[in-house]
Protein backbone atom coordinates (compact mmCIF):
# COMPACT_ATOMS: atom_id res chain seq x y z
CA UNK A 1 0.00 0.00 0.00
CA UNK A 2 2.51 2.34 0.94
CA UNK A 3 4.85 1.53 -2.06
CA UNK A 4 1.41 1.96 -3.97
CA UNK A 5 0.81 5.80 -2.38
CA UNK A 6 5.17 6.43 -3.17
CA UNK A 7 4.27 5.76 -7.25
CA UNK A 8 1.12 8.14 -7.54
CA UNK A 9 3.08 10.55 -5.31
CA UNK A 10 5.99 11.15 -8.27
CA UNK A 11 5.31 13.75 -10.55
CA UNK A 12 6.25 11.68 -13.19
CA UNK A 13 3.77 9.17 -13.10
CA UNK A 14 0.94 11.36 -12.35
CA UNK A 15 1.49 13.46 -15.45
CA UNK A 16 1.27 10.37 -17.42
CA UNK A 17 -1.98 9.35 -15.37
CA UNK A 18 -2.99 12.73 -16.67
CA UNK A 19 -2.38 12.57 -19.86
CA UNK A 20 -4.31 9.02 -20.16
CA UNK A 21 -7.69 10.51 -18.84
CA UNK A 22 -7.16 13.67 -21.04
CA UNK A 23 -7.07 11.30 -23.74
CA UNK A 24 -10.06 9.50 -23.20
CA UNK A 25 -11.53 12.93 -21.86
CA UNK A 26 -10.59 14.44 -25.33
CA UNK A 27 -12.02 11.08 -27.67
CA UNK A 28 -14.95 11.46 -25.52
CA UNK A 29 -16.38 14.77 -25.93
CA UNK A 30 -14.80 15.83 -29.11
CA UNK A 31 -14.48 19.53 -30.09
CA UNK A 32 -16.66 20.07 -26.64
CA UNK A 33 -13.17 19.05 -24.82
CA UNK A 34 -11.73 22.33 -25.90
CA UNK A 35 -13.30 23.63 -21.84
CA UNK A 36 -10.58 22.40 -20.77
CA UNK A 37 -7.73 24.04 -22.58
CA UNK A 38 -7.53 27.15 -19.49
CA UNK A 39 -6.02 24.79 -17.60
CA UNK A 40 -3.34 23.99 -19.98
CA UNK A 41 -2.73 27.42 -20.96
CA UNK A 42 -3.04 28.75 -17.27
CA UNK A 43 -0.20 26.08 -16.22
CA UNK A 44 1.86 26.70 -19.84
CA UNK A 45 1.99 30.68 -18.91
CA UNK A 46 3.21 30.17 -15.38
CA UNK A 47 6.06 27.97 -16.91
CA UNK A 48 6.86 30.43 -19.60
CA UNK A 49 7.16 33.07 -17.07
CA UNK A 50 10.00 31.84 -14.90
CA UNK A 51 11.73 30.05 -17.67
CA UNK A 52 13.17 32.99 -19.56
CA UNK A 53 14.88 34.57 -15.98
CA UNK A 54 16.21 30.92 -14.88
CA UNK A 55 17.79 30.50 -18.45
CA UNK A 56 19.88 33.63 -17.97
CA UNK A 57 21.10 33.07 -14.65
CA UNK A 58 21.77 29.44 -15.52
CA UNK A 59 23.81 30.06 -18.41
CA UNK A 60 25.83 33.11 -16.80
CA UNK A 61 26.01 30.24 -13.77
CA UNK A 62 27.58 27.96 -15.88
CA UNK A 63 29.68 29.88 -17.98
CA UNK A 64 30.96 31.82 -15.01
CA UNK A 65 31.77 28.09 -13.45
CA UNK A 66 33.54 27.06 -16.52
CA UNK A 67 34.98 30.19 -17.40
CA UNK A 68 38.02 29.76 -15.45
CA UNK A 69 39.32 26.17 -16.53
CA UNK A 70 41.65 25.98 -18.90
CA UNK A 71 38.74 23.05 -20.83
CA UNK A 72 36.29 25.90 -21.37
CA UNK A 73 37.06 26.16 -24.89
CA UNK A 74 37.48 22.36 -25.35
CA UNK A 75 33.90 22.21 -23.31
CA UNK A 76 32.21 24.85 -25.26
CA UNK A 77 33.49 22.97 -28.57
CA UNK A 78 32.35 19.55 -27.87
CA UNK A 79 29.15 20.49 -26.59
CA UNK A 80 28.56 22.57 -29.83
CA UNK A 81 29.81 19.56 -32.16
CA UNK A 82 27.73 16.63 -30.15
CA UNK A 83 24.74 18.23 -30.87
CA UNK A 84 25.56 19.34 -34.77
CA UNK A 85 26.68 15.98 -35.03
CA UNK A 86 23.71 14.16 -33.65
CA UNK A 87 21.21 15.90 -35.42
CA UNK A 88 22.72 15.54 -38.29
CA UNK A 89 22.42 11.78 -37.61
CA UNK A 90 19.27 12.18 -36.64
CA UNK A 91 18.20 13.34 -39.90
CA UNK A 92 20.03 10.78 -41.85
CA UNK A 93 18.06 8.10 -39.60
CA UNK A 94 15.24 9.55 -40.61
CA UNK A 95 16.00 9.62 -44.73
CA UNK A 96 17.08 5.73 -44.57
CA UNK A 97 13.68 4.69 -42.50
CA UNK A 98 11.28 6.94 -44.94
CA UNK A 99 12.96 5.42 -47.96
CA UNK A 100 12.95 2.24 -46.02
CA UNK A 101 9.17 2.08 -44.77
CA UNK A 102 8.04 4.56 -47.61
CA UNK A 103 4.93 5.74 -45.33
CA UNK A 104 4.01 8.23 -48.12
CA UNK A 105 3.45 5.89 -50.95
CA UNK A 106 -0.53 6.14 -51.75
CA UNK A 107 -1.46 9.03 -49.69
CA UNK A 108 -4.51 11.53 -51.52
CA UNK A 109 -4.01 15.01 -50.33
CA UNK A 110 -7.04 16.22 -52.11
CA UNK A 111 -9.09 16.70 -49.44
CA UNK A 112 -6.72 19.27 -47.74
CA UNK A 113 -5.89 21.24 -50.86
CA UNK A 114 -8.99 23.71 -48.98
CA UNK A 115 -6.97 24.48 -46.41
CA UNK A 116 -3.53 25.07 -48.01
CA UNK A 117 -2.76 28.84 -47.34
CA UNK A 118 -0.79 30.37 -50.20
CA UNK A 119 1.41 32.40 -48.18
CA UNK A 120 2.95 29.36 -46.52
CA UNK A 121 6.08 29.18 -48.62
CA UNK A 122 7.56 32.76 -47.56
CA UNK A 123 7.19 31.42 -44.19
CA UNK A 124 9.93 28.67 -44.65
CA UNK A 125 12.88 31.11 -45.39
CA UNK A 126 15.69 30.31 -44.10
CA UNK A 127 17.83 33.62 -43.45
CA UNK A 128 21.35 33.38 -44.39
CA UNK A 129 24.44 32.33 -42.83
CA UNK A 130 25.24 36.13 -41.69
CA UNK A 131 22.12 36.94 -41.20
CA UNK A 132 21.58 34.42 -38.88
CA UNK A 133 25.14 35.48 -36.97
CA UNK A 134 24.16 38.87 -36.84
CA UNK A 135 20.72 38.44 -35.23
CA UNK A 136 22.52 36.40 -32.61
CA UNK A 137 23.76 39.52 -30.89
CA UNK A 138 21.28 41.46 -29.43
CA UNK A 139 22.35 45.57 -29.43
CA UNK A 140 19.68 45.25 -26.54
CA UNK A 141 19.64 42.69 -24.02
CA UNK A 142 16.69 43.88 -21.92
CA UNK A 143 14.93 44.08 -25.15
CA UNK A 144 16.04 40.90 -25.96
CA UNK A 145 14.82 39.75 -22.79
CA UNK A 146 11.05 41.02 -23.53
CA UNK A 147 10.80 39.37 -26.45
CA UNK A 148 12.10 36.30 -25.06
CA UNK A 149 14.92 35.75 -27.86
CA UNK A 150 16.61 33.06 -26.17
CA UNK A 151 19.36 33.10 -28.60
CA UNK A 152 20.43 36.79 -28.22
CA UNK A 153 19.57 35.77 -24.67
CA UNK A 154 21.95 32.92 -24.90
CA UNK A 155 24.90 35.20 -26.38
CA UNK A 156 25.10 37.71 -24.36
CA UNK A 157 24.61 35.36 -20.63
CA UNK A 158 27.62 33.25 -22.38
CA UNK A 159 29.54 35.83 -22.93
CA UNK A 160 28.86 37.61 -19.47
CA UNK A 161 29.78 34.76 -17.51
CA UNK A 162 32.90 34.06 -18.71
CA UNK A 163 33.37 37.79 -18.32
CA UNK A 164 32.77 37.04 -14.39
CA UNK A 165 35.16 34.58 -14.19
CA UNK A 166 37.98 36.46 -15.46
CA UNK A 167 37.52 38.89 -12.47
CA UNK A 168 39.17 38.72 -9.74
CA UNK A 169 37.86 35.98 -7.55
CA UNK A 170 37.57 38.00 -4.40
CA UNK A 171 35.48 40.50 -5.94
CA UNK A 172 33.51 38.07 -7.96
CA UNK A 173 32.75 35.46 -6.11
CA UNK A 174 30.00 37.33 -4.03
CA UNK A 175 28.58 37.95 -7.36
CA UNK A 176 28.57 34.21 -8.85
CA UNK A 177 27.28 32.97 -5.28
CA UNK A 178 24.21 35.36 -5.46
CA UNK A 179 23.38 33.96 -9.25
CA UNK A 180 23.80 30.62 -8.00
CA UNK A 181 20.92 31.00 -5.39
CA UNK A 182 18.46 33.27 -7.97
CA UNK A 183 19.07 30.08 -9.85
CA UNK A 184 18.03 28.10 -6.59
CA UNK A 185 15.23 30.45 -6.16
CA UNK A 186 13.68 29.75 -9.38
CA UNK A 187 13.63 26.32 -9.38
CA UNK A 188 11.89 26.06 -6.38
CA UNK A 189 9.61 28.62 -8.09
CA UNK A 190 9.23 25.98 -10.84
CA UNK A 191 8.89 23.13 -8.74
CA UNK A 192 6.07 24.65 -6.85
CA UNK A 193 4.59 25.16 -10.38
CA UNK A 194 4.94 21.65 -11.53
CA UNK A 195 2.46 20.65 -8.68
CA UNK A 196 -0.10 21.54 -10.67
CA UNK A 197 1.38 19.96 -13.71
CA UNK A 198 -0.79 17.28 -13.65
CA UNK A 199 -4.02 19.35 -14.12
CA UNK A 200 -2.46 21.32 -16.74
CA UNK A 201 -1.46 18.22 -18.76
CA UNK A 202 -5.19 17.17 -18.47
CA UNK A 203 -6.75 20.44 -20.25
CA UNK A 204 -3.89 20.16 -22.91
CA UNK A 205 -4.27 16.94 -23.80
CA UNK A 206 -8.23 16.83 -23.69
CA UNK A 207 -8.33 19.90 -25.92
CA UNK A 208 -5.52 18.48 -28.39
CA UNK A 209 -6.85 15.76 -28.80
CA UNK A 210 -10.28 16.45 -28.70
CA UNK A 211 -9.70 19.29 -31.63
CA UNK A 212 -7.97 16.96 -34.26
CA UNK A 213 -6.30 14.39 -32.73
CA UNK A 214 -7.95 10.88 -34.28
CA UNK A 215 -9.28 12.28 -36.82
CA UNK A 216 -6.41 13.96 -38.41
CA UNK A 217 -4.15 10.73 -37.51
CA UNK A 218 -5.36 8.26 -39.47
CA UNK A 219 -4.70 9.64 -42.38
CA UNK A 220 -1.27 9.46 -41.86
CA UNK A 221 -0.86 6.79 -39.58
CA UNK A 222 1.75 5.37 -41.35
CA UNK A 223 3.78 8.40 -40.46
CA UNK A 224 3.62 8.87 -36.92
CA UNK A 225 4.20 4.87 -36.93
CA UNK A 226 7.58 5.58 -38.78
CA UNK A 227 8.19 8.68 -37.02
CA UNK A 228 8.00 6.76 -33.29
CA UNK A 229 10.44 4.53 -34.22
CA UNK A 230 12.69 6.78 -35.30
CA UNK A 231 12.96 8.42 -31.83
CA UNK A 232 12.36 5.43 -30.44
CA UNK A 233 15.58 4.00 -32.32
CA UNK A 234 17.31 7.59 -31.75
CA UNK A 235 16.61 7.58 -27.80
CA UNK A 236 16.20 3.87 -26.17
CA UNK A 237 19.90 2.69 -29.08
CA UNK A 238 21.93 5.48 -30.27
CA UNK A 239 21.48 7.93 -26.98
CA UNK A 240 22.11 5.10 -24.76
CA UNK A 241 24.88 3.56 -26.70
CA UNK A 242 26.74 7.12 -26.44
CA UNK A 243 26.48 6.91 -22.58
CA UNK A 244 27.93 3.66 -22.51
CA UNK A 245 30.61 4.58 -24.40
CA UNK A 246 31.85 8.11 -23.16
CA UNK A 247 30.41 8.00 -19.81
CA UNK A 248 30.87 5.72 -16.59
CA UNK A 249 27.08 6.59 -15.74
CA UNK A 250 24.90 3.00 -16.14
CA UNK A 251 22.78 2.39 -19.04
CA UNK A 252 20.05 1.30 -16.89
CA UNK A 253 19.99 3.98 -14.47
CA UNK A 254 20.51 7.13 -17.40
CA UNK A 255 16.92 5.65 -18.74
CA UNK A 256 15.50 5.44 -15.29
CA UNK A 257 16.20 8.87 -13.99
CA UNK A 258 15.28 10.32 -17.58
CA UNK A 259 11.46 9.38 -17.17
CA UNK A 260 10.16 12.08 -15.09
CA UNK A 261 11.73 14.78 -17.63
CA UNK A 262 10.48 13.28 -20.26
CA UNK A 263 7.31 12.63 -18.59
CA UNK A 264 7.38 16.80 -18.43
CA UNK A 265 8.23 17.17 -22.44
CA UNK A 266 5.65 14.81 -23.33
CA UNK A 267 3.20 17.08 -21.84
CA UNK A 268 4.42 20.56 -22.06
CA UNK A 269 5.83 20.04 -25.65
CA UNK A 270 8.59 22.58 -24.11
CA UNK A 271 12.63 21.65 -24.08
CA UNK A 272 12.63 25.31 -21.92
CA UNK A 273 9.93 24.39 -19.60
CA UNK A 274 11.16 20.88 -19.28
CA UNK A 275 14.77 22.87 -18.06
CA UNK A 276 14.40 22.44 -14.32
CA UNK A 277 13.60 18.99 -14.15
CA UNK A 278 15.97 17.67 -16.47
CA UNK A 279 18.49 20.03 -14.71
CA UNK A 280 17.40 18.73 -11.11
CA UNK A 281 17.57 15.38 -12.56
CA UNK A 282 21.16 15.27 -14.59
CA UNK A 283 22.30 16.73 -11.17
CA UNK A 284 20.93 14.70 -8.24
CA UNK A 285 19.99 11.56 -9.78
CA UNK A 286 23.21 11.55 -12.61
CA UNK A 287 25.57 13.28 -10.46
CA UNK A 288 26.70 15.52 -13.31
CA UNK A 289 28.00 18.86 -11.47
CA UNK A 290 25.88 22.04 -11.62
CA UNK A 291 28.83 24.29 -13.20
CA UNK A 292 27.98 21.62 -16.41
CA UNK A 293 24.68 20.90 -16.20
CA UNK A 294 24.21 25.44 -16.12
CA UNK A 295 26.15 25.83 -19.25
CA UNK A 296 24.99 22.68 -21.51
CA UNK A 297 21.74 22.02 -20.79
CA UNK A 298 20.22 25.67 -21.01
CA UNK A 299 22.29 25.57 -24.05
CA UNK A 300 20.77 22.41 -25.27
CA UNK A 301 17.43 23.44 -24.62
CA UNK A 302 17.91 25.99 -27.50
CA UNK A 303 20.08 24.50 -30.47
CA UNK A 304 19.84 20.83 -29.72
CA UNK A 305 16.46 19.90 -31.97
CA UNK A 306 17.75 16.16 -32.80
CA UNK A 307 13.49 15.27 -32.53
CA UNK A 308 12.76 17.90 -34.28
CA UNK A 309 15.94 17.24 -37.06
CA UNK A 310 14.05 13.25 -37.46
CA UNK A 311 10.30 14.80 -37.95
CA UNK A 312 12.24 17.38 -40.69
CA UNK A 313 13.13 15.20 -42.53
CA UNK A 314 10.63 12.27 -42.63
CA UNK A 315 8.05 14.61 -43.41
CA UNK A 316 10.15 15.53 -46.60
CA UNK A 317 10.39 12.02 -47.54
CA UNK A 318 6.79 11.27 -46.75
CA UNK A 319 5.86 14.29 -48.78
CA UNK A 320 8.14 13.19 -51.77
CA UNK A 321 6.72 9.91 -51.98
CA UNK A 322 3.00 11.46 -51.76
CA UNK A 323 3.82 13.63 -54.33
CA UNK A 324 5.44 10.99 -56.40
CA UNK A 325 8.86 13.26 -56.25
CA UNK A 326 12.56 11.24 -57.61
CA UNK A 327 14.71 12.75 -54.94
CA UNK A 328 18.45 13.53 -56.05
CA UNK A 329 21.92 12.62 -53.81
CA UNK A 330 21.74 16.75 -53.92
CA UNK A 331 18.29 17.01 -52.41
CA UNK A 332 19.11 14.35 -49.78
CA UNK A 333 21.95 16.88 -49.30
CA UNK A 334 19.83 19.76 -48.81
CA UNK A 335 17.26 17.90 -46.45
CA UNK A 336 20.26 17.48 -44.11
CA UNK A 337 22.08 20.17 -44.04
CA UNK A 338 18.35 22.42 -43.79
CA UNK A 339 17.06 20.19 -41.35
CA UNK A 340 20.25 20.34 -38.87
CA UNK A 341 20.61 24.07 -39.64
CA UNK A 342 16.71 24.39 -39.02
CA UNK A 343 16.66 22.42 -35.86
CA UNK A 344 19.31 24.37 -34.39
CA UNK A 345 17.75 27.56 -35.18
CA UNK A 346 14.11 25.99 -33.51
CA UNK A 347 13.19 27.70 -30.19
CA UNK A 348 12.78 25.73 -27.23
CA UNK A 349 9.08 26.57 -26.85
CA UNK A 350 5.76 24.42 -28.20
CA UNK A 351 4.28 25.68 -31.31
CA UNK A 352 3.47 24.91 -35.32
CA UNK A 353 6.79 24.52 -37.05
CA UNK A 354 7.21 26.65 -39.84
CA UNK A 355 10.62 25.34 -40.75
CA UNK A 356 10.12 22.01 -41.98
CA UNK A 357 8.75 24.29 -45.05
CA UNK A 358 12.06 25.37 -45.54
CA UNK A 359 13.53 22.04 -45.80
CA UNK A 360 10.88 21.27 -48.43
CA UNK A 361 11.51 23.87 -50.31
CA UNK A 362 15.59 23.16 -50.73
CA UNK A 363 14.71 19.86 -51.76
CA UNK A 364 12.32 20.64 -54.29
CA UNK A 365 9.57 19.34 -52.78
CA UNK A 366 5.39 20.41 -52.80
CA UNK A 367 4.33 22.07 -49.84
CA UNK A 368 0.49 21.83 -50.52
CA UNK A 369 0.09 19.19 -47.71
CA UNK A 370 1.57 20.50 -44.75
CA UNK A 371 -1.51 21.87 -43.46
CA UNK A 372 -2.80 18.31 -42.28
CA UNK A 373 0.65 18.17 -40.31
CA UNK A 374 0.12 20.90 -38.51
CA UNK A 375 -3.05 20.17 -37.23
CA UNK A 376 -1.22 17.38 -35.60
CA UNK A 377 1.84 19.22 -34.81
CA UNK A 378 0.84 19.26 -31.34
CA UNK A 379 1.62 15.41 -30.75
CA UNK A 380 4.51 15.45 -33.05
CA UNK A 381 5.95 17.94 -31.11
CA UNK A 382 5.31 16.28 -27.76
CA UNK A 383 7.20 13.31 -29.02
CA UNK A 384 10.14 15.10 -30.21
CA UNK A 385 10.30 17.22 -27.19
CA UNK A 386 10.98 14.16 -24.99
CA UNK A 387 13.99 12.85 -27.52
CA UNK A 388 15.54 16.67 -27.61
CA UNK A 389 15.73 16.83 -23.59
CA UNK A 390 17.14 13.26 -23.73
CA UNK A 391 19.84 14.36 -26.20
CA UNK A 392 20.60 17.71 -23.26
CA UNK A 393 21.00 15.21 -20.99
CA UNK A 394 23.40 13.24 -22.60
CA UNK A 395 25.04 15.79 -24.12
CA UNK A 396 25.69 17.07 -20.29
CA UNK A 397 26.83 13.65 -19.32
CA UNK A 398 29.94 13.55 -21.97
CA UNK A 399 30.94 16.92 -21.43
CA UNK A 400 31.04 16.34 -17.37
CA UNK A 401 32.77 13.23 -18.18
CA UNK A 402 35.30 15.21 -20.29
CA UNK A 403 35.89 17.48 -18.11
CA UNK A 404 36.39 14.96 -14.83
CA UNK A 405 39.27 13.90 -16.41
CA UNK A 406 41.22 17.06 -15.60
CA UNK A 407 41.32 17.39 -12.12
CA UNK A 408 43.36 20.74 -12.26
CA UNK A 409 40.17 22.28 -14.37
CA UNK A 410 37.66 20.71 -11.73
CA UNK A 411 39.21 22.16 -9.23
CA UNK A 412 39.11 25.85 -10.57
CA UNK A 413 35.34 25.43 -11.75
CA UNK A 414 34.39 23.54 -8.12
CA UNK A 415 34.63 26.51 -5.96
CA UNK A 416 31.74 28.96 -8.54
CA UNK A 417 28.97 25.50 -8.78
CA UNK A 418 26.08 25.95 -6.92
CA UNK A 419 25.29 23.50 -4.14
CA UNK A 420 21.80 22.43 -5.65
Amino acid sequence: MSKAKHLLSNIGVQVVIAMIIGTLVGIAMGESAAMFAPLGSIFIHLIKMLVIPLVAVAIISGAAGLGNSHAAGKVGLTTLAFFGITSALAVALALFLGETFKPGMGIDFGSVNAMFDGDLAAKGELPTFWATMIGMIPTNVFTSLYDGNILQILVFCLFFGIGLSKVDSERSKPLIDGINTIVDAFIWMINVVMKIAPIGVFGLMAEAVGTFGFAALSTVMNLVIVYIAAIAIFGFIAYPLMIKAFTKIPVGKFLSAMKRPQAVALSTASSMATLPVTMDTCEKELGIRSSTSSFVLPLGATINMSGNAIYYGLVAVFFAQAFGVDLSMGAYVAIILTSTLGAVGQAGVPGPSFLVVAVLLAAGIPIEGLPLLFALDRIFDMIRTALNITGDAVGAAIVDAMVGEEPSEQAQAQPVASNR
